[in-house]
């Protein structure tokens, strides 16, 4: 990306949803061909998880309808029926299905869908079970393409019923297809926030409210709304003195004091790197391949050792920061990114060799360090992503999660980001996290930093989602839904980019440049004032209610 240019909340409450619970970092559908709904995790005992035309080949046989009966019907696409819930005036149309006996523990529905209209019209859920659980069917007018979404409840009561729901106005529709149950629950298990530019932004004068406008530090006010994951980048030796070792530092420990987790992202530069710049280290000018890579080893080691004798040991890392054209450059680029200069082609080897020595860097510090790493651009399409992993695999590079970047507005439909993660997944046997992803509030410009946003325009938009506070906060959660109901179980979470960077003075995009400002502040978590805007209660865990 560019980057210059427990009771929960009463409206968690209202469409909460589960989460995979990874392996990794916290210790079938239309979509391709042949892959498997997500796994649901700790599976109950065995139990009557019939569910009676549960792809509508039979009409609506098995579902009782209530509301405004007319408004569901069962339509023939190509000759696959499907549950069509359409409201031609507001109100509520409600398919229900009662379960079969089903024993206590975890229950996850999956379906297939398609919505457009309101924001948190139509919904998935069980209900009457003992702990329901629901969860908004995100908009898919982006692409009209189908999503695979779940929610699950705790079964304390013998059984439950499926609902499928459509609240709203006139024009609100949903399209449900594939209706399966399944023991076991499904997790939003990493909910994140990358606070890099924090401790520069405070400096500088930054001050933060909660949503009735009273202070709070801002490490603790995403700890408060649910947050468990903090990621903080580094920089070699940047010009303006932050997101070094000991910025870094000071901000994992008040993570850490927080009761979060730390994700380090080493950009191995002196600012910012992304599929346009790679740029080495002044310092590491004129090094050979192997002698880079000995830099990379000592910085990481130093860097993740000073965490660790901090008592803010980090639990994940990035060995390089959206890598599509290696890093490095042009030692480890992986396409001739200049052809003046006298690195010809893709550097491969390199790259392997660079990237492998970051990785064992970590390792050698704290073994059980979730090694990442991480590329964007899904948009480009799943063989761009498949290229280069499986470039860096045939090399014996030793990673453990992939991480990509998903912004709706530059990286294509969450129908593509589903299939990102369940392609990869599946071809790698890793889980995948999304560490970067962000959606803006309002399309205004913050009048103390007048400098244009990069979302700017209704045009930018993702389809479905307005540039409001409540737009925000429905996408952030659409996001997360869709990531931890992705085929193959293997999404576990989403990392929300500098949520706390707002506008004040000297802290712009450029380490470099103190006049420039900040193209991102309408995409904070807090708005012009410092107030806390709804997103926050999005970072909410689920109940986790297991007796």
């Amino acid at each position: 990306m560019k980057k210059h240019h427990r009771e929960l909340h009463p409206q968690a409450k209202r469409h909460r949803q589960p989460a995979v619970l990874a392996a990794s970092l916290l210790t079938v559908l239309a979509l391709p061909a042949g892959m498997a709904p997500a796994t649901a995790e700790n599976p109950a005992a065995p139990g009557d998880d019939t569910i009676i035309n549960g792809g509508f080949a039979s009409g609506l046989t098995g579902w009782k309808v209530t509301g405004k009966p007319a408004s569901t019907t069962t339509e023939a696409i190509a000759g696959n029926a499907q549950l069509s819930q359409r409201l031609d005036a507001d109100g509520t149309v409600t398919a229900r299905q009662k379960t079969g006996s089903l024993a206590e523990g975890w229950w996850t529905v999956f379906a297939r869908v398609k919505a457009e209209g309101t924001l948190g019209a139509s919904r998935i859920g069980l209900k009457n079970c003992g702990v329901d659980g629901e969860t908004v069917l995100p908009s898919t007018a982006q692409d009209g393409a189908w999503l695979q979404i779940s929610a699950d409840a705790y079964v304390s009561k013998g059984a439950c019923e499926i609902v499928i729901e459509t609240r709203g106005t006139a024009g609100d529709w949903a399209i449900v297809d594939d209706v399966t149950l399944t023991p076991g629950s499904v997790q939003r298990a990493v909910r994140g926030a990358d606070l890099s530019n924090l401790a520069k932004n405070e400096d500088k004068g930054a001050v933060y409210f909660d949503a009735r406008g009273k202070p709070v530090d801002a490490v603790e006010a995403f700890a408060d709304g649910g947050a468990n994951m903090v990621r903080l980048k580094v920089w070699v030796n940047p010009a303006d003195g932050y997101n070094t070792t000991n910025e870094v530092v000071a901000t994992a420990k008040r993570a850490k004091a927080a009761g979060m987790k730390v994700l380090v992202d080493f950009h191995y530069s002196d600012r910012w790197t992304d599929p346009g710049a790679q740029g080495t280290p002044a310092a590491w000018a004129g090094l050979s391949p192997q002698e880079t890579a000995d830099a990379v080893y000592a910085h990481t080691f130093e860097v993740l050792t000073a965490l660790k004798d901090a008592g803010a040991t980090a639990d994940s890392v990035q060995v390089g920061n959206e890598i599509n054209p290696g890093m490095l450059w042009p030692l480890g680029q992986t396409w001739d990114v200049n052809p003046a200069d006298n690195v010809t082609g893709a550097q491969w080897d390199n790259l392997a060799l660079f990237l492998s020595a970051g990785s064992r860097a970590a390792k050698d510090v704290s073994a059980g360090t979730d090694v990442i790493l991480h590329l964007t651009n899904i948009n480009n399409g799943i063989g761009g992503l498949t290229w280069w992993f499986d470039e860096v695999t045939k090399r014996g590079v030793r990673f453990d999660t992939i991480g990509l970047s998903y912004y709706g507005y530059w990286h294509g439909s969450m129908a593509d980001l589903q299939n990102a993660i369940t392609t990869l997944s599946a071809r790698y046997d890793r889980d995948v996290i999304v560490v970067e992803n962000s959606y803006p509030f309002t399309l205004d410009d913050d009048t103390v930093d007048p400098w244009e946003n990069v979302i700017r325009s209704l045009s930018q938009l993702v389809p479905g989602y307005p540039a409001t506070p409540e737009g925000q906060a429905a996408n952030f959660r659409a996001v997360q839904d869709v990531v931890a109901s992705a085929p193959g179980g293997r999404g576990i979470g989403v990392v929300s980019w500098e949520p706390a960077w707002t506008a004040v003075p000297g802290n712009g995009w450029d380490p470099a440049d103190p006049t420039t400002g900040n193209a991102w502040e309408n995409q904070a978590m807090f708005d012009f004032d410092g107030r806390a805007l709804p997103v926050l209660q999005e970072f909410a865990p689920d109940p986790d209610v297991r007796r």
